[in-house]
């Protein structure tokens, strides 16, 4: 099995770390380009695949709700439009309520048990969805549906700042947000799918979409159960020299956070920490447009002339071009090193999109389709940045788990905005509700802005001895440990 005990050679261990940190010739350097190469391989091979299913599972999941309201879900139940934005908003205060304790018991209870278990109750839940007779069964569904969603994201960045090292961690969480943007995409055809197939089986088309995505969540829970790792150390797809290279690799932190326990001071440190603030409330701009744009795209562009059917279709394009850009602007950050300054340029795109898209009237379709696509590449863009830096940023294992989850806990109750920010009597034009989208997302750029400033200033304040007192401390206090911008 993947995850049995791993027996340690002290001896090659060490061998290997000093090859990792110092190679004394230039064929100990290439030695350990091509095995750090290779290692990278079968991480990204074997992990990112079951993230990005994951992922993709969980997105289809939150809003199909918005694929379903195009096949009548709303009539078929008899929703008024209260209820149905009511419907909206009951998946997200469980699934912000779960996020903090999720990422505090996966330690404990290993991520290859919990991540597969939130994933089949969620799909099971989902699965369920496509069975309801009424507005109380669709609630209390999505509400569960929401607890067990809550912990994933925040457990997967939190899994992988601890398998890859600072300088790769944003191009790992970009492709994960690809699947966010492309699970957008998807859902669009496979809503196409769905209502192709009509009402058969004694269930409608927006029934089918619940079922059969349930389903396919439920099959994946098994498999990420079979794929997933524990740990560096208990990676059995590894060889042993492998092994000792990745655990090297992190310079010391596996070790130090495997003996680590749970202390409240950490989480307090967490909640102490202005980074985690700052960069939570520019991602809240980020998910409020995010949300705003799964959630109602399909019901703008029928909005634009299209049919059903067309704006199901009509929907893929903006992920498409969003999914291409996260990666090229991930791969940027992480060459460059920087998180902050990257976003400084990227969240302009969003900015000039939605400026616009809120002033066109319906004339003008095509300009508001292709602002979409702005806005989409915009945002989607700037996530993988803003939540590897923070994780980047933070050291100490259940400092670096709360952070994380809070600050998307923070980010997510821009879900439940988004779900009153677009009323059918605001269409086609949505004025309103893009214009708080565009001045959250101004004010996020101002955070993130502050941000880098502050970044800078504690480098500063490390390289001039104020932080000397921290010295060996083993977490980001410690005069070695330099921020990223």
């Amino acid at each position: 099995l993947q995850d049995s005990p791993v027996p340690q050679k002290h001896g090659s261990a060490l061998d290997v770390v000093s090859s990792l940190e110092a190679p004394s010739s230039s064929e100990d350097l290439a030695e350990t380009k091509f095995l750090t190469r290779k290692l990278l391989r079968k991480l990204d091979t074997r992990i990112l695949p079951v993230f990005i299913l994951l992922v993709l599972c969980s997105f289809l999941d939150r809003t199909n709700i918005g694929n379903a309201k195009i096949y009548h879900i709303d009539l078929d139940l008899r929703l008024s439009p209260l209820q149905y934005q009511q419907s909206l908003v009951a998946f997200y205060p469980l699934y912000i309520l779960a996020e903090i304790p999720s990422n505090l018991v996966l330690k404990k209870l290993t991520p290859r048990i919990w991540i597969s278990v939130m994933t089949f109750l969620w799909g099971l839940f989902c699965l369920c969805i496509g069975f309801v007779k009424n507005f109380n069964q669709l609630i209390a569904l999505r509400s569960l549906l929401g607890l067990a969603e809550g912990g994933l994201f925040p457990g997967l960045v939190l899994y992988l700042s601890s398998i890859y090292n600072r300088k790769e961690l944003a191009l790992r969480i970009g492709v994960l947000y690809t699947a966010t943007s492309l699970s957008s995409g998807f859902g669009g055809l496979l809503a196409r799918g769905m209502g192709a197939i009509g009402n058969r089986g004694g269930l409608s088309s927006w029934r089918w979409i619940f079922v059969i995505e349930g389903i396919f969540t439920i099959l994946v829970a098994g498999f990420s159960w079979w794929m997933l790792p524990n740990s560096l150390e208990t990676a059995g797809f590894l060889t042993q020299k492998e092994r000792e290279a990745a655990v090297a690799r992190q310079k010391g932190m596996v070790e130090q956070e495997r003996k680590e326990k749970f202390e409240w001071k950490e989480v307090k440190r967490a909640f102490e920490y202005p980074l985690t603030w700052l960069t939570a409330f520019a991602y809240f701009g980020l998910l409020s447009a995010i949300y705003s744009i799964g959630l109602f795209l399909p019901t703008i562009i029928v909005r634009l002339g299209y049919t059903a059917h067309q704006a199901q279709l009509m929907t893929v394009p903006p992920y498409a071009v969003a999914a291409v850009m996260t990666l090229v602007v991930a791969f940027v950050s992480d060459r460059l090193r920087l998180r902050g300054v990257v976003m400084l340029f990227t969240m302009p795109v969003a900015i000039i999109g939605y400026a616009v898209i809120a002033n066109v009237g319906d004339a003008h379709p095509k300009v508001k389709y292709g602002m979409t696509i702005m806005m989409a590449t915009g945002v989607y863009s700037s996530v993988p940045p803003n939540l590897a830096w923070l994780a980047n940023n933070c050291a100490g294992h259940y400092k670096r788990a709360t952070a994380a989850a809070l600050q998307l806990a923070i980010a997510n109750c821009g879900g439940i905005l988004s779900v009153f920010l677009y009323p059918d009597g605001d269409g086609p034009v949505f004025h309103r509700g893009h214009t708080v989208v565009l001045g959250l997302l101004v004010a996020g750029w101002v955070l993130i802005l502050g941000n880098v400033l502050v970044c800078f200033k504690i480098n500063r304040d490390k390289a001039q001895g104020k932080y000397d007192e921290f010295t060996g401390c083993g977490d980001d206090r410690d005069p070695n440990f330099k921020l990223v911008l």
